[in-house]
This record gives structure tokens, sequence and C-alpha cells, in this order.
């Protein structure tokens, strides 16, 4: 992939360049784009934020996505008592 990001630093530049490109109407008589800075500034802080999360377990994760809910619950959705 060409334009695979590598850095944080390519990845905030890629982001200014293309809000700049998709809303051109952004961007102040004087060049600066304040709504830019907006989004760039809240980015970083959901990165901060999910920087200071603890790691999850593998199991946390798979049980979390179990389309068959809770252990017990397989029985009741298809409609058969235990």
């Amino acid at each position: 992939m060409e334009d695979e990001i590598r850095t944080y630093a390519e990845l905030q530049e890629q982001m200014h360049d293309a809000l700049r490109e998709q809303h051109p109407e952004w961007i102040e008589a004087n060049g600066e784009c304040s709504a830019c800075q907006l989004y760039e500034s809240r980015f970083a802080e959901q990165l901060e934020q999910l920087s200071k999360k603890p790691p999850t377990r593998p199991s946390d994760t798979l049980q979390a996505e179990s389309p068959a809910g809770p252990p017990g619950e397989e029985s009741q959705a298809s409609g058969t008592a235990q």
C-alpha cells in the first residue's frame, strides 16, 4: 500500500490536508482553518484517552462479541426450557 501511514505526524498531516480539501469553506481569509484545528485537537484527545485505557483480555473481547450472549441464554433464545 503506497499511502500507508507510518507515524502520528504523517497521520496528522494527511488528516489536515484531507479536511482542507474536503471543506474549502472552512479556510479563513488568512489561510487558517479553525475547524480543522478543532478536529485535530479532538482526535488527539481521543487517542490520549485510548492510550490510558487498561488493555483488555482477549477472552473478555470474545465473550462481549459473542452473538449467543451470556451462558444460559442459548436455550432460552431457542425456546427450550432449562
